[in-house]
């Protein structure tokens, strides 16, 4: 369950959003929205897991921060859109598995198989919170903007209408 917390406007490279805080009990959880959602079809929706060495650090190990810009970009050009960012740092197994990973990595081992060599699952996250708050915005459908299909799985079984993938 997600409880509503506050809101405010959030001025951008890619226009004004406004960001909604939600709190699930354990983590928060940030949704920006641009323009009007409520009882609307096929509005552009990224689902995105924060990375902090991408987001923060500005690595280039990983194409996050891309992704990001990407989806604010598409939403901008559309004037309307949703993006849903969950703190779900290193496959939502923590950044501590992520630095334990890095010698796996280099060794030419996948990031989901090095979790899964430490003893950590190879993806933990959960988009349920992402669904919550797309039925608290109340959309009527998204166009999923992801290359991850286990995102595209896990909410379309959580109730969600995808009308279209668009991949970043």
């Amino acid at each position: 369950m997600i409880i509503r917390l506050a809101d405010g406007k959030l001025e951008t490279r890619f226009g004004t959003f406004t960001q909604i805080l939600y709190y699930d009990g354990q983590k928060e959880i940030i949704a920006l929205v641009m323009g009007e959602v409520a009882n609307r079809e096929n509005v552009l929706c990224r689902v995105h897991s924060q990375c902090i060495s991408g987001h923060v650090f500005n690595s280039i190990e990983c194409d996050c921060r891309e992704q990001m810009e990407m989806a604010q970009r598409l939403i901008q050009d559309a004037g309307q859109g949703v993006i849903i960012w969950l703190d779900q740092q290193g496959k939502n197994n923590g950044h501590l598995a992520l630095l334990l990973s890095r010698k796996l990595k280099e060794a030419g081992v996948s990031q989901s198989e090095a979790y899964v060599k430490l003893g950590y699952s190879a993806d933990a996250r959960s988009y349920i919170r992402a669904a919550e708050i797309l039925r608290e915005l109340q959309v009527q459908s998204i166009t999923l903007l992801t290359n991850n299909p286990e995102k595209v799985s896990q909410l379309h079984d959580d109730g969600l209408m995808i009308t279209g993938i668009k991949p970043l």
